[in-house]
Formats: C-alpha cells, structure tokens, sequence
C-alpha cells in the first residue's frame, strides 16, 4: 500500500474558466523561441547565429557555467534572429519552424546505466528536465542525489488532470521511469490520494506516496518535506510527470520532442479545454483565434506561478498551462466596505465564505499597495511547511544567510511562497524576494 500524506493547510482558489477534461486541438505555431530566462541561474553561451538551420533537439545556447547542460531547439527551421537586451544579455533565440518537422536522432532505448543515462539525456538536451533541489535550478549531473522525486499531481489552479495529460502516453511515462530511475538508489512518485490512472497508481520501479489536501499538496517542495526533508549538504533531483513522459518518448523513438498537454483556461479564454503544445511556441496568432475580447492578462503557466507574456509572446518552456484572466481596472468604490456575495476573500471580510463552493471571475486586483511587512499570522495557515514562514521571508528580506540556512530555506523555492503572497496584507513580491534571495545563497555557498 502507498503512504498516505495529509496536507491541512493551503488553499484552493475558487477561480472560473476551469479546462474540459479532454484534449482538443494543438497550438500551432510558425516562430518558436527558447528564452535563457526560463532556466534559473542559467548564463547561455550561443551556439547558433543567425540564419542557421537547425533540427529539433539541435543545441541553441549552452551554460557558461557548465556546457554540458544544453539547451536545445523545440522546432526544426532557421534562426530567424537572437533577440538582446541590455549590455547585450540575449533575451530569445527565435527560429522560424519548417512546415514538416526533422528530428536530432539520439539513441533510442533504454540506457544502460547510470552514467550512460546522464551522458545520453546531456547530449540531447533533456537535462533541462532534471531540477536540482536545493535552489530549484537544473540539477548538476556530478551530484549524488539521495532520491529523485517525480510529481504526477496537478493541484494548481485550473491545471489538467494527470489523468488526462497520461491518456495515450503510458508508454512513454513507463520508458520514463525506467530512464528516471537509472539516476538514483531511490525514486518516489507522488499522486493524489484520489487518481485512478493505472499509469500512476500501478508504476513499477518506484516509492508510491498519497497525497490529499488543498494545494499546494501537489507541490514538489511539500512532497520533499513530507518524505525526505532536506538537509544542509543534502540534493534532491526533481521532474514533472510530463516531462517522464519527454524522456520516454525519446527513448522509445530517438526524438528530443517537447511537447506537453496545456490546460488553456481561464475566463478569457473562448473554450477553455486541454490542447497540446511544443514549448516556446508563438502565442500571437493562437490567442487571436482563442482569446475573448477585452483586456485580459495572458500568464503562461498558472495564475499562482506563471510568468506574464504579452499578446504576442511565447509559451515559456516549463509551462504546462495557458491563461488567461481579466486586468484589474479602475477602482471600487468604498473597495471592501461595502458587504458583497460577489467578491471573494480569504478572510470573513466579506461574504464568500458563505457560499464556499461557489467560483468567482478572479481578475489581477492587488487591492492596495505596497504597506509595511508586518506579523499577521496568515502566511502559517497556507504555508504546510515544518517551517516558519514570515522568519525566513524576513531573514530573505535581510539577506542574512546564516539564518535563512538556520530557518529552512534549502527545503523552498521561490513558487512555495506564491499562497502567501495570494494572502499578504502587505502586498509583497514574495517570490521575487525568495528568488533573489536563493539566487545570492546559491553564489555564497558554491
């Protein structure tokens, strides 16, 4: 029998514009772009100019650092252009896909062991997959980790069900656990207490562990502190349900393929429902046929943790959801002093509470500004980590990384504290500052 975890604390947002559970359509694209600031800590080195032509899994950018973690092409097609910021940063390689896409072939199969597995997924790119913890960048393939932790649950809002994303794909995600579990003496697989995939419930080869609550039970971090905690000195290697099913694609076929089922969702989408997409795909023509008219704010990933893209952006390379929810505009008159049934609150402030089942059109409304960081007690009731959250944000605030590594910070990453800020009175960019706070321990302590 699996262990079963209960999550107590957390939060389900009561948000509209949920996805049909059944996958229809696929984001089609023309322009593809990877961006080096989808990969945290990553400082790329090109390897492309443009007017290159390049086959999907072909190399793009590499890591200063470290150029053997490779970042490779989604599409096959010609570098139409690299795209730079200030000082030169490079911002995105674009490449213009072929109309009929060609393949990079890797070895097909199954490697052989563990260090024929990590050279194999370093040359066709899908190291990118494998994040380290802790930080939460991609892992080191010099590590030891003491297990890898796979995630087969989705409890952030408005994702796909597992169950969805797996349908027609079980092979693959059994090839991917054979490959997955090459790299380490121990590897755990989470699910919700409640999934009925075969796929999840019966994998072979792995630790099976339960979990039931409101998210951010199906988080990875909390799935680590339920489990193993970490300690100092102590890594982790962490993926993604889908990207277990990348890796077995590509063993079963030879072929790098990124591709993911997307829950586009939200309430400005027209049709809500799951459809499939390559990462880095151009949004400009899909959201033009897709999106309702109005000002919305398109997010890809979720509204909890997702990164804002205009209208003419790109799927960032993670992202396993699109949305889309309305701007906030204008103000309310009197804001929440007037009692209302048809605004949401977290607190008894207004009158949601009585009415807990019913969704509400969520828009980008912070309802007030930046304020004094002050003790509240809120951040506890969201926060189902052994930890005490606003020490540690205060010792993040401070940069005192004696006491962050004293207070837990190895077990976080910036996308633990996205239900605090949802419940901060004081409207602080907590994940920005546990980013820039893990990004300067990580340079101290390496």
């Amino acid at each position: 029998m699996p262990n079963l975890h209960t999550v107590r604390k957390g939060l389900d947002l009561p948000i509209l514009g949920a996805p049909d559970a059944l996958v229809d359509g696929h984001l089609r694209a023309s322009v593809y772009a990877v961006r080096p600031s989808d990969f945290r800590g990553l400082v790329p080195k090109l390897a492309v100019k443009e007017g290159d032509r390049v086959l999907a899994g072909d190399v793009l950018f590499t890591d200063k650092a470290d150029p053997r973690i490779r970042i490779t092409s989604p599409v096959s097609g010609e570098v139409a252009r690299v795209e730079r910021g200030d000082k030169r940063k490079i911002l995105a390689v674009v490449v213009l896909a072929d109309s009929q896409q060609e393949y990079r072939k890797f070895t097909s199969g199954t490697p052989a062991n563990r260090e024929d597995a990590i050279n194999w997924l370093l040359e066709s790119g899908a190291w990118s997959l494998v994040e380290s913890r802790p930080y939460g960048r991609i892992a080191n393939p010099d590590a030891e980790p003491k297990a890898v932790f796979i995630n087969g649950m989705a409890t952030e809002p408005l994702a796909v069900a597992p169950a969805v994303a797996l349908a027609g794909r079980e092979e693959d995600f059994a090839m991917g656990l054979q490959v997955v579990g090459l790299l380490s003496k121990r590897t755990v697989l989470s699910i919700a207490a409640s999934e009925t995939a075969p796929a999840l419930t019966k994998a072979s080869g792995v630790e099976l562990h339960q979990f039931k609550g409101p998210h951010p039970a199906g988080t990875t971090s909390v799935h680590i502190n339920q489990v193993s905690p970490l300690n100092k000195g102590e890594v982790v290697w962490t993926l993604n349900y889908q990207d277990v099913i990348i890796l077995g694609h590509l063993a079963r076929t030879g072929n790098f393929k990124l591709e993911r089922v997307l829950a586009l969702s939200g309430t400005g989408i027209a049709k809500p429902r799951a459809i499939t997409a390559v990462a880095g795909a151009s949004l400009e023509a899909f959201l033009n046929a897709e999106l309702k008219s109005g000002n919305y704010r398109v997010i890809s990933g979720s509204v909890l943790t997702g990164t804002k893209v205009s209208k003419a952006g790109y799927l960032t390379y993670y992202a396993s959801q699109l949305t889309a929810i309305p701007e906030g505009e204008g103000t309310d008159f009197f804001g929440w002093v007037l009692p209302s049934f048809a605004k949401w609150s977290v607190s008894r402030t207004l009158f949601s509470w009585l009415t807990p089942s019913k969704k509400f059109d969520l828009n980008t409304k912070q309802h007030g500004e930046d304020r004094a960081f002050v003790v509240t007690g809120l951040y506890e009731k969201v926060f189902p980590f052994d930890i005490l959250p606003m020490p540690l944000l205060k010792a993040m605030w401070a940069k005192d990384l004696e006491k962050m590594e004293q207070l837990g910070a190895y077990e976080v990453v910036p996308e633990d504290f996205a239900l605090c800020e949802v419940v901060c009175p004081s409207k602080q960019e907590l994940q920005k500052l546990a980013e820039e706070a893990l990004d300067l321990l990580y340079t101290e302590m390496n």
